[in-house]
């Protein structure tokens, strides 16, 4: 395996998971990068669901925690540009960031602080509501030139396979898949299936081993089995 770049890493979490959860993936990542490199933009639950409840915002509130976490390190590592790590949903949240288009009212410029974006499980194309008020601003302004400035890899599993006629996990995976996308018979990772991950222009990676969902007792993207998976693209 090639060596693993030592830029400073930003983990940012999916749509409705915390933090903390994602001190498993920092502990797999600092065998490769020093600890103090890697950090966990600090989003909470109330930030996807809002207070009162208004997640189509969500978006604008893990942005700013997202921005926060960017600046820091770019003060902390001066002319070493970020690497954002970002799981699920959170991928759609850093490319609306990277776009530096207004959305709802906010725009960040990102300039040269930040050097790659790898995403985890990330549906690029989807019919869920909140999701596709993301993605349809991203293809709204993405451009083949954006991938020159910021390059995205895409990593996807596909471990699971649904089948509305199969076993009660196969069946599971095709009701998930099929609340992505208009069909359901798809490999993936559980959850998403990896065909709603690609993205043009991007370099999408799949991996045989990993499942979706950042619980105890799986192996998901963000376990030491499941980042030695995906760390050479980093």
């Amino acid at each position: 395996m090639k060596a693993v770049p030592q830029n400073p890493v930003v983990i940012i979490p999916g749509v409705l998971f915390w933090d903390s959860l994602y001190d498993i993936m920092k502990d797999a990542l600092a065998e490769y990068i020093p600890r103090a490199k890697i950090t966990i933009a600090p989003v909470s639950l109330v930030d996807w669901v809002g207070f009162p409840p208004s997640p189509e915002y969500s978006t604008n509130r893990v942005m700013k925690a997202l921005d926060k976490s960017v600046r820091d390190m770019n003060k902390k590592y001066p002319g070493e540009p970020v690497t954002l790590v970002a799981h699920s949903g959170g991928g759609t949240v850093a490319m609306v960031y990277l776009l530096q288009k207004p959305f709802q009212g906010d725009v960040y410029q990102t300039g040269s602080g930040i050097g790659k974006l790898v995403t985890l499980g990330t549906p690029f194309h989807t019919h869920e509501h909140y999701a596709k008020i993301k993605t349809d601003f991203i293809f709204k302004y993405l451009s083949s030139d954006f991938f020159s400035h910021y390059p995205v890899v895409s990593v996807v599993s596909d471990k699971y396979h649904g089948n509305s006629q199969g076993s009660f996990v196969e069946k599971m995976c095709y009701k998930f898949y099929k609340s992505v996308l208009d069909e359901g018979n798809l490999g993936g990772d559980g959850i998403v299936p990896a065909k709603s991950c690609f993205l043009e222009g991007a370099e999408n990676v799949t991996i045989a081993d990993a499942e979706h969902l950042p619980t105890p007792h799986t192996r998901w993207y963000g376990t030491k089995e499941g980042v030695e998976q995906w760390i050479q693209w980093l």
